[in-house]
This record gives C-alpha cells, structure tokens and sequence, in this order.
C-alpha cells in the first residue's frame, strides 16, 4: 500500500536537501569526493569486484568521475545507467574514451545512446557491486533517492532474476546523512553509506 504521508514527508526532505547542498561550497564538495574516494578504494567489496555499476553524477553529488577512471585503471569493468521511459538498465562503459564520447541527456547528465548496442548487465554476467546516488541517507543503510524510483525497481527485477545479490553502496557529502529517512516496503537498503565525513 502506498503511503501518502510517507510521500510527502519524503518530498519535503528533497526540497531541504537540495537548498542545504546549494549552500556547501564547489572546494568542499571537492575535498568530501576526495574523502568517499579513498574509502571506497580501501572497501575489500570494491577491490575484490570486477563489475561494476555507477551512476554519473551531478554538481549536488559524489564526483564519480575519479571511481569511473580507477575502475578502468585496474581492468575492472564499468555499467552506467541508461534511462528510456520508466526503466533503467546498466551498461557498459568500454573505456574514459567511450565516457567522452557519451551524448547528454535533458538533465545535462552524460547517458550512452539509446540507439547503440552496449552490454546489459542484466543479460550477461551480471554485477558484484552497485554505486547508488540519492538525497539522503541513514548510516544503516536506508536511502532517499531522487524520487523516480528507477534504483528500486531495477534492483527488484536484478534480484528477481539473478541468484547472487551485488553488495550495494551509497555514497554522500556529510550533509546528506540524516539520523532517519522515512521509507516503505519498496525501498531496498544499501549495505554500507560511506559518507565525506
């Protein structure tokens, strides 16, 4: 059953994030994506997975640029989100040459184009590990996303038809990690937030 108060309350707490991340500073924005970096390179998941999916992310979240340019650097292999209509599929990128290349969509964010052949994840080998964006995080794994739903119901269907669960991540500036983050039934939990703290 959808959750009318859960919903509201849930844009609510977009519309303060987005007004809190207009306030913190390019530099520091820039210094918090150095911070996630580095943990991430030292998490045993991320060094021991060879798939690997990420969002590309906008000026209000985690520079993904730098995990992008080390997943190819240490031959591992790179899914990114291709988005037509309601659903989402992750494929892949071959190389930084391939992410230049990449056409923009209408929310300026770089996505491969619909009409070009790129491996899904889904009907190949699958993924070991998820980088998910969001609004808002809890540190015990709960995550509001932008508010389409494209992560939750991509996962649902992932775990619907593959037998092994990637480990899933989240990754956030220190102002997006809030004590609780209203949820439903719908909303998949990450395994670990790493945050720029």
């Amino acid at each position: 059953m959808y959750n009318m108060a859960t919903s509201s309350v849930k844009s609510a707490l977009r519309s303060k994030m987005k007004n809190i991340l207009k306030n913190v500073s390019p530099e520091e924005k820039k210094i918090q994506s150095a911070k996630v970096f580095e943990k991430l390179c030292a998490l045993k998941q991320y060094q021991e997975s060879n798939r690997i999916s990420l969002y590309l992310s906008t000026e209000d979240e985690i520079d993904t640029l730098p995990i992008l340019k080390h997943i190819f650097d240490l031959g591992k292999e790179a899914f990114v989100p291709l988005y037509h209509g309601k659903t989402m599929e992750m494929v892949k990128l071959k190389s930084m040459d391939d992410y230049e290349t990449l056409p923009l969509t209408k929310w300026n964010i770089k996505q491969p184009n619909i009409n070009e052949y790129h491996e899904n994840a889904l009907e190949t080998g699958g993924l070991d590990f998820i980088i998910l964006p969001g609004v808002a995080f809890t540190m015990n794994g709960k995550r509001l996303g932008h508010g389409m739903g494209y992560y939750d119901r991509y996962l649902k269907k992932y775990f619907e038809k593959k037998s092994t669960r990637p480990y899933l991540i989240a990754l956030g500036f220190k102002e997006q990690i809030q004590e609780d983050i209203p949820s439903n039934e719908h909303d998949v939990l990450v395994d670990i937030v790493l945050s720029g703290h």
